[in-house]
């Protein structure tokens, strides 16, 4: 449970990080960290497609995962080139976004 609870606040955190930038197209990750390598790539994934989608952006290109195991846990890194489509949407971090 500690471990997705600091899968969760990263990713708020790169999505704090990279919310001021309001260019055309930029680069958006996001970070899962989990037991399983499948769930915490799951994490990453979901949480790159919400945070994204909390931008009022749309995503460019494959979606890059980098993935390292720890000694009980996983932790995945995704990115991906997000362009602006629309206004940005209102979320409570990663993982819960509003539609709008």
């Amino acid at each position: 449970m500690r471990s997705l609870k600091l899968g969760l606040a990263a990713t708020a955190l790169i999505c704090a990080l990279s919310a001021p930038v309001r260019a055309d197209c930029v680069t958006v990750g996001a970070v899962g960290e989990a037991v399983t390598h499948d769930i915490a790539e799951l994490f990453a994934k979901n949480g790159l497609a919400n945070i994204i989608y909390g931008q009022g952006r749309v995503g460019k290109g494959p979606v890059s995962m980098k993935c390292e195991d720890g000694s009980s846990t996983t932790t995945c890194r995704s990115s991906q080139m997000a362009c602006q489509v629309t206004t940005p949407k209102t979320c409570l971090g990663a993982w819960l976004c509003l539609p709008g």
